[in-house]
């Protein structure tokens, strides 16, 4: 089986989501970016997995829950920070962020008998999935992230190095108010959603 990596920040207000303020508060943005982290969390907990680990750049709150390894992200840029939660694996891992909380049991259960690498493009240019066969940090060092083409270069890395790359459907991350809703629309029943609904209301987001 493979390790299952989740990348993610502490969500507290004015550091997570600050693209959703306004029209949320930043406490309200960090509250969503709290479900969204446990959605993904409760997610992977029940997907097969050899180790489940959490690459944390903050403190473990309550929605952590049991069964996973916690470890501090490195200090650095993006790529150092993924490349280094690659690192801590010693076999086939499957790297994922907090930002898609629709993900499932079934997106994350990926068999590396016939490719070497996984990658899950995102809506936004980027990536929301990236696995590994043989975890090289060197693959991410250097992908220049958080730009509309920050995707492309990696899977070109990928391909460059000689990797069978199998490509998992591309997912929308959430960033904005809405790709809030649109990804809420998708898991209605999880805590990001029910959540949502509430900060909406409260706001009066999409009141005319």
């Amino acid at each position: 089986m493979t390790t299952l990596l989740v990348i993610a920040k502490e969500p507290r207000p004015g550091r997570v989501k600050t693209r959703l303020t306004p029209p949320f508060s930043p406490a309200q943005a960090a509250a969503l970016a709290e479900a969204s982290l446990a959605d993904t969390l409760d997610v992977v907990a029940r997907t097969p997995a050899t180790r489940r680990v959490l690459a944390l750049d903050g403190t473990p709150g309550p929605w952590l829950p049991p069964g996973f390894d916690v470890v501090p992200q490195c200090a650095g840029g993006l790529d150092e920070r993924l490349a280094d939660a690659f690192a801590h694996c010693s076999g086939p891992a499957l790297l994922i962020g907090m930002d898609t909380p629709q993900v499932t049991p079934a997106l994350l259960t990926v068999d590396f008998a016939e490719c070497d690498a996984y990658f899950g493009a995102a809506e936004d240019g980027g990536f929301w999935a990236l696995g590994l066969a043989d975890p090289d940090p060197a693959l991410l060092l250097g992908v220049p992230m958080s730009v509309p083409e920050t995707g492309a270069v990696q899977r070109r890395r990928l391909v460059a190095a000689g990797l069978r790359v199998r490509d998992l459907p591309r997912l929308r991350d959430v960033d904005t108010a809405a790709d809030a809703a649109a990804v809420a629309a998708l898991v209605p029943h999880g805590r990001f959603a029910a959540l949502l609904a509430r900060c909406t209301a409260h706001s009066g987001t999409g009141r005319r």
